[in-house]
């Protein structure tokens, strides 16, 4: 099927858009926002479609820009929350594409950080019931299927540390910046 046609049955809505951090591509289904995938170049965004649509069962549809219906919060959203002026986001989500500890860490990441913060992966653990497991919190957090809605960019090294991340360490010392945790870089 043509990717703009639109499906009959179980459907994906598909887009990239611009952001201060590159390309985003974002992906929903009727139940909520279920992938968000950074420097999402067209071959990047094709094998993500390609994967989204194998794991989840479902036709995918990019409408026109402008034209997206499942999209349209999740990109507006975006767009106030890279100009300053979201600070929580308020969407459905969908959490097909994780599971267990995993979205147990993740919702609990999304319960108790909020914007302008940052926590240890060893407090996260913590939190989330799992003392001790800082290095699987961190698994957890590179397997974040919506990452900036899910904010995983603010779990930082319990030593003060950036730590990793899946979008690079410079979009997450971004993020960071733009949500006042860090200084703004100087060029």
């Amino acid at each position: 099927m043509d990717s703009t046609e639109r499906p009959r049955g179980p459907h994906l809505e598909w887009t990239v858009v611009d952001s201060g951090i590159g390309p985003l591509l974002l992906a929903a289904t009727p139940e909520g926002l279920v992938r968000v995938e950074f420097h999402a170049g067209p071959e990047r965004a094709e094998r993500m479609i390609g994967s989204l649509i194998s794991r989840l069962g479902a036709d995918a549809h990019r409408p026109e820009p402008g034209h997206e219906v499942l999209l349209a919060e999740p990109i507006r959203q975006l767009n106030a929350y890279f100009a300053g002026t979201l600070r929580r986001f308020e969407l459905p989500l969908d959490w097909r594409l994780s599971s267990g500890f995993n979205r147990q860490v993740l919702l609990e990441l999304d319960r108790s950080v909020p914007y302008g913060s940052v926590v240890g992966y060893g407090e996260l653990a913590a939190r989330a019931g799992a003392p001790g497991a800082a290095q699987a919190v961190g698994n957890a957090m590179g397997s974040n299927p919506l990452p900036l809605v899910v904010a995983c960019h603010r779990v930082v090294e319990n030593d003060g540390g950036i730590g990793g991340f899946g979008g690079g360490v410079e979009t997450k010392r971004h993020l960071l910046a733009l949500e006042g945790v860090l200084p703004q870089p100087l060029f």
